[in-house]
């Protein structure tokens, strides 16, 4: 097993657990609830506070503040956690705030995400595996990200809002509203704008597939009646098909926010 290197300017306060083979370069500070996992590297300037856990082979760069207390007046120095996964890039200036009480006590982030520089993650956020964020991304507290979700450069996501997996959201958008799993949303406020197709092929779902759950979105978001009597018909219509009821189980599932729509009721892939 490989010692960690810790570079001289660094503080690593007494308590931190530093796994095999960890680098902490100039000008770090380690705070002594902190667990750094095999290979987690810090490249230089970070600041990883609170009770933190970091998963094997994570870097993080240049002033990035992670796990400081939330900006959330209702926070009283609970004893809130935060948990990075497995081989995550944290950019430049990123900024990961740890749970609250009111939201469940933790933070969590999947393994092989991409955060870029400037973007943040609030108090109580979880994010699934594969997540992207693009620069100035803003998650704000309580939100839940599904795998392999995409966000483009500056985009914000209001509180208590739910990103199905597989979804993309377009650069500058304002999200609002719950992003169905497989669907793009672009706009300020954000709309439903079709499927993400792109993302369906990328990730090598077969055309058979995509083709049923395209129809499958039209008939939700394109038929006759309600919402929820067009969910429960596309339910019944596409029983068996696990895309299609990866949709119809995220719509009829309770959230604090509404579901995102396609502007006047059509698509636009």
């Amino acid at each position: 097993m490989t010692a960690a290197r810790v570079h001289p300017s660094a503080i690593v306060a007494d308590g931190a657990i530093l796994g095999a083979g960890v680098r902490i370069g100039p000008y770090c500070i380690i705070g002594p609830n902190v667990v750094l996992g095999d290979n987690v590297e810090l490249v230089s300037h970070a600041v990883v506070e609170g009770r933190t856990t970091i998963g094997a082979g994570t870097r993080i760069f240049p002033f990035a503040s992670v796990g400081h207390q939330p900006q959330d007046l209702k926070f009283h120095g609970e004893d809130s956690r935060l948990e990075i996964g497995e081989r995550c890039t944290i950019r430049e200036s990123v900024t990961i705030n740890p749970g609250t009480e009111g939201g469940g006590m933790l933070t969590r982030i999947g393994n092989d995400c991409l955060i870029m520089a400037n973007a943040h993650v609030a108090h109580d956020a979880i994010l699934g595996n594969n997540v992207i964020m693009a620069n100035y991304v803003g998650i704000a507290g309580h939100v839940h990200v599904g795998d392999n979700v995409i966000f483009g450069g500056t985009c914000v996501v209001h509180q208590f809002t739910r990103i199905g997996a597989h979804a993309f959201i377009g650069a500058q958008s304002m999200i609002d509203g719950d992003v169905i799993p497989y669907g793009m949303a672009v706009g300020n406020r954000a709309v439903l704008t079709g499927l993400n197709l792109v993302g369906l092929k990328r990730s090598k779902f077969q055309r058979e597939a995509i083709y049923q759950l395209r129809a499958a979105y039209r008939q939700i978001f394109v038929g006759e009646g309600t919402l929820a009597e067009r969910v429960e018909t596309t339910a019944k219509s596409f029983e068996g098909d696990v895309l299609v009821q990866d949709v119809v189980d995220f719509i009829q599932t309770a959230s604090d926010r509404p579901i995102l729509l396609p502007r006047n009721g059509h698509e636009s892939e």
